[in-house]
């Protein structure tokens, strides 16, 4: 299996008892999944797309972090993923909504 260029982790707030009931998922998070999968199969990227349980930055969320990068994005909308996905297309990142270097 050839692995994939990105991994990109949406936080989705999972808990223990399996309830998302954290900032992330309250926010719109489960459907970016879709949107981001979308988005990067139209632009031909190589990436597979992951929910994750809480990554502990709530006050910061909804989060993505893409891999091997370690890019960590917070306060995600369609339109700052757009801009996210043009700048991974072009080997760079967003400064301004990163939440982490």
């Amino acid at each position: 299996m050839k692995k994939p260029d990105y991994h990109i982790l949406v936080c989705n707030s999972y808990r223990v008892a399996g309830d998302a009931k954290g900032y992330c998922n309250k926010n719109g998070a489960a459907d970016f999944i879709q949107y981001i999968m979308e988005e990067c199969n139209d632009r031909g990227l190589d990436v597979a797309v992951s929910s994750t349980a809480c990554l502990n930055v709530c006050s910061q969320g909804p989060v993505m972090v893409i891999q091997p990068s370690n890019y960590w994005y917070g306060g995600i909308t369609e339109e700052r993923i757009d801009e996210i996905l043009d700048a991974l297309e072009d080997g760079g990142a967003v400064e301004e909504y990163l939440i982490s270097e």
